[in-house]
């Protein structure tokens, strides 16, 4: 009976700590689709500092654990250490598989290090998991600009500004390979 009672008394636990989690990401999601709302509705005065709310929610697993090694691997990417940062962010992906920003800050580090296609692998994923990360969609078209795929990069930053109208490098891109399309047409 003793047994029965402590079963029960885990059962009961592990659906509250599901359900707590299961509440917190709803409103986590419900947050952000409020603050996309607003970043598709920005004027110039405003979009930056939306997007830097959006990204801040990006950046927020739910575990301090977690954030130090995003921390840490955006450290050793500050001071250009690519290989820390990859090893760092190596950890952070292996124990929060579904923490997309851990796949967004690998995918910069592998970049960094010349590693294109576990870049490629790690934006993916990051839009798997997150289909909004206009940072990510951004480093696909960065990515497929170094690999010479001119149509591939331009529907990547047409995919930013679907989420994020006013974003300016995705908007800059976007011109300057307008100007290279004309200058090959004339």
């Amino acid at each position: 009976m003793a047994t029965l009672t402590h079963l029960i008394k885990r059962t009961v636990t592990a659906f509250a700590v599901t359900l707590t989690l299961t509440t917190q990401s709803f409103a986590q999601e419900t947050a952000l689709d409020g603050l996309f709302q607003e970043l598709s509705e920005a004027d110039e005065g405003n979009h930056a500092r939306i997007a830097d709310r959006v990204i801040a929610r990006f950046e927020k697993s739910g575990s301090a654990a977690m954030d130090l090694l995003l921390r840490r691997g955006g450290d050793a990417l500050e001071e250009g250490d690519d290989q820390a940062a990859i090893e760092h962010l190596t950890a952070l992906v292996d124990h929060a598989p579904d923490f997309a920003e851990g796949y967004h800050h690998r995918a910069t580090a592998y970049f960094r290090a010349g590693l294109m296609g576990p870049a490629l692998d790690d934006l993916r994923q990051t839009l798997v998991l997150n289909p909004r990360h206009f940072r990510a969609m951004f480093g696909v078209g960065i990515l497929m600009e170094e690999l010479g795929r001119r149509d591939e990069a331009i529907a990547a930053y047409e995919a930013v500004l679907e989420v994020y109208p006013l974003e300016p490098d995705a908007t800059d891109a976007l011109a300057r390979l307008a100007l290279e399309i004309e200058g090959q047409a004339i």
